[in-house]
This record gives structure tokens, sequence and C-alpha cells, in this order.
């Protein structure tokens, strides 16, 4: 994960709207993004993030709002005119030219002098790691080496705002892991503001230093990876980032500190108070991770125990995820990582277990 922006307002997005017709692809999104951040616009197709992210390069004209880059209005700037650059997922690199030439060829049609064309395309390689592929053509590089090429011909014309359509999207998941942090280090180097779109949580928290969860056209909560996992405002973060495990149920106590609510697995304690009302519905959020289980009871724990039986078992190499069967026949899923041997667990299908949780591990989130 990137470091937090140490400026803000450096991008600037007020009540942005964007129309087609009768239906609204962007719908009122504020956002203020800091210089040198890496900022990330996730959510699922059709969310509006990719409308979006065409409106901040130009490609579409908003229906109305402001879009302020340095401290200029930049909604009705063509895209030539703005110092602005996009990478799209595809790369779309020149075939018939070699690596030299495809980070040298924006520049080029700028008619920069012949030695500053060298010697920016050159830092440029140097930066991503490239010099030695030069003369080689796209083909006959790698899918993360194409997409180095890809960032540094972007990077090449010093834009002030980096655009990144699903950058790592044309990588398998071994690779993409790898590219991540890649990726991020090389930008960070340069120290230009970036604004990416994906629909890979992993990726946009890996990457981002914030992240804006996106749907349906408006932003539902901005905040750094660990706010948006830890902290979700509503039912479709919580479960849209990773896995959670959601309890329905009514409110029963509601104090400064914490609070209770009555659900179909028992009553439930969190580690915070919501300041509502008895009775009121509410979703408890529990991730999988935090919670343990044990074919014995455990010492110590007052609240959040609760008994299940175990239905499914799913071996991930770090991990271990559990389905249970609570009392009320809900599935609560939980994992557990491996820290020694799977074939040394003593839990396996159909055994009768304990789960628990800590109250501080749990998030209310009013219905």
């Amino acid at each position: 994960m990137a470091e937090a922006g140490t400026q803000t307002g450096y991008l600037v997005t007020e009540k942005l709207v964007k129309r087609f017709d009768e239906a609204v692809a962007v719908d009122e999104v504020s956002l203020s993004i800091g210089k040198g951040e890496i900022f990330a616009l996730l959510g699922s197709s059709g969310c509006g993030k990719s409308t979006l992210l065409r409106m901040l390069a130009g490609f579409e004209k908003p229906t109305s709002g402001r879009i302020m880059l340095g401290g200029q209005d930049v909604a009705n700037m063509p895209p030539y005119d703005r110092p602005v650059n996009m990478m799209f997922q595809s790369y779309a690199l020149f075939p018939h030219l070699n690596i030299w030439e495809n980070v040298a060829f924006g520049l080029k049609r700028e008619g920069l002098p012949k030695a500053e064309v060298q010697q920016r395309t050159d830092e440029m390689l140097g930066l991503v790691q490239l010099t030695p592929y030069a003369q080689r053509k796209p083909h006959q590089l790698s899918g993360g080496q194409q997409q180095r090429v890809a960032l540094a011909r972007s990077l090449a014309k010093r834009p002030k705002l980096l655009l990144l359509d699903e950058p790592l999207g044309a990588l398998d998941k071994k690779l993409r892991e790898q590219t991540q942090f890649e990726l991020v280090n090389i930008i960070e180097k340069v120290g230009v503001t970036v604004v990416m779109v994906t629909h890979d949580q992993e990726e946009a928290m890996t990457m981002a230093s914030r992240i804006a969860i996106m749907s349906k056209g408006r932003v539902l909560q901005v905040g750094t990876p660990e706010e948006i996992y830890e902290h979700p405002r509503n039912k479709f973060v919580a479960d849209f980032i990773g896995n959670v495990n959601l309890f329905a149920g009514k409110l029963s106590v509601d104090e400064p500190d914490r609070c209770a609510a009555s659900t179909g697995i028992g009553e439930v304690h969190v580690g915070h108070g919501v300041s509502g009302t008895l009775n009121m519905p509410v979703s408890i959020a529990v991730r999988p991770e935090k919670i343990e289980i044990s074919k014995t009871r455990p010492e110590g724990v007052g609240f959040n125990l609760f008994q299940g039986k175990v239905k499914e078992i799913g071996y991930l190499g770090s991990y271990t995820t559990y389905i249970l069967q609570a009392s009320d026949g809900s599935k609560v899923r939980a994992t557990e990582a491996n820290t020694t041997r799977q074939d040394l667990s003593d839990i396996t299908w159909e055994d009768e277990v304990y789960f628990w949780w800590d109250d501080k591990a749990a998030v209310v989130l009013r219905d």
C-alpha cells in the first residue's frame, strides 16, 4: 500500500455528474485527492468508475460539476490540452516500433528537441529497468515487461495526473501480485498523482493510499484500505471488500463504548456504541479471520461465544476456511492461519465446535 498524499485538494471533483440520456452514470461525485497520492476507484462493472476516469481524462464531458487540477478548472478542457496521461489495460503498444521508439513516440509528436527526447526516453527506460530491452519489439517481452513499457511511455511526458484503467488486468494472478509493488515503487519515485480504476479489491488495497468505493454512480465511502476494511459504513462496503459475516438483529444495548444486538445466533456484543434507539434493526459485521474456533470450550470468554457444526473445509495453503452451521441454521465463515500442517488439525467435517470473537472485532451497521 502506498503512503497517503501529504497535500489535499490537488485534484478535486465538485458534484460531478454525467448523464447519458436518462441514465445517470456518475451522480454528484465530490473527491479531494492529494498531490503524489495513488487513489483507487473501486467497484463492480457499471458502477460509474470508468466514466469518472474518462471525464478526468477529457474523453467525456461532464453534464455538470467541476474538475480542478492544481487549482485550474479543466472540466471543459480538451484531452490534448490537459497535463494528463492515461494508461489502458491493453497497453496499446505499437507492434512495429521497438521499445525505445514506443516510449519516445509521444515526445516526438510534441516536437521536443531530439536531445530532450533521447534524455527523457533513456531516463524512463532506466526507471522501469528495461534499458537492455530498448531495441526489442513488444511481442518479444513478457506481459509484465509490456506493462512497464506502457507506464514508461505514460510518464515520459511528465503529466501532472496519471490515470490507470485496470492497469494489471491483462496479467495472470502471480505476475499481477508481483507487478503491483513494482508499479507503486516506480510511481512513488516519479511523484506523480495517480487515479486508478479497478474491480480487483486486492489490487486496490495493495497499491492505493486511499480508495473510493462506488456503486450506481455514487461514492459510498472513501478511506485508507484499513479504514475501508475494518470500519465499513454500510453492508454494501462490508460485503464488497473481502469476506464478511453479517448477523441481522435488533439493538438491545446501546452505551457510549459498547452495544449489543439480539440476533438469530444469540446476543452479539460490540465494542463501540451506535447512538441509536433500542430495537432498531442493525447488522453486525465480523470478518472471518477475527473468528476463532475450537472443539473444546475456551476459558475466559464471556461474550460472543457460540456453537456450530463444521459443514465445509477449504484448504488454501496459508489459511483454511471453515463454513460452520450455527444454531439457527445460518452459515458462519471462519478462517484460521495454517501455522502447522493441515493434516495435524483436529477439526474435520461434521465436528461440533465452539466459535467466538472479541467484541472489538465486530462493527455495527445500520440497516
